[in-house]
């Protein structure tokens, strides 16, 4: 029976773009097999069902080959079969519709709703007409 270790070969059967990005994905707690989270290093085996987290959604894997080169997108049916729940695409389906952006509140770039209301709080207006202090009026 053949082995691979797991970062190679969810970077050989193209779950992840990258070996380092699977290496951290494991590291982090988001591969397990068999439900038993696991190191990079683990070997997997043909049979083994791998799950791989996402978010939204967990992904599973059934392994049908373990390798460690990786191989065209066409080859990929001999590789593992999806064994992904259908909730699973239903909450993705879920996210998808409700257009929530999953980012944390505090970083990045201001969505609209936050920039109208921080120029709401610079630039207060009251009944539609804007108030300067610095302006004088010369009577």
């Amino acid at each position: 029976m053949m082995e691979a270790r797991i970062d190679k070969w969810l970077w050989a059967a193209r779950i992840f773009k990258t070996r380092s990005i699977a290496a951290d994905a494991c590291k982090n707690g988001r591969v397990t097999i068999n439900n038993v989270n696991v190191k990079p290093s683990r070997p997997v085996k043909e049979g083994e069902v791998v799950a791989v987290r996402k978010p939204p959604v967990t992904y599973s894997f059934k392994v049908l080959k373990a390798i460690e080169m990786r191989v065209g997108a066409k080859l990929l049916p001999e590789i593992y079969e999806n064994v992904t729940s259908p909730e699973q695409y239903e909450l993705l389906e879920m996210n998808r519709i409700s257009g929530f952006v999953d980012r944390a509140r505090g970083t990045g770039r201001p969505t609209k709703k936050e920039r109208r209301s921080l120029d709401a709080f610079i630039e207060p207006t009251f009944g539609g007409f804007e108030f300067d202090d610095d302006d004088e009026t010369d009577d």
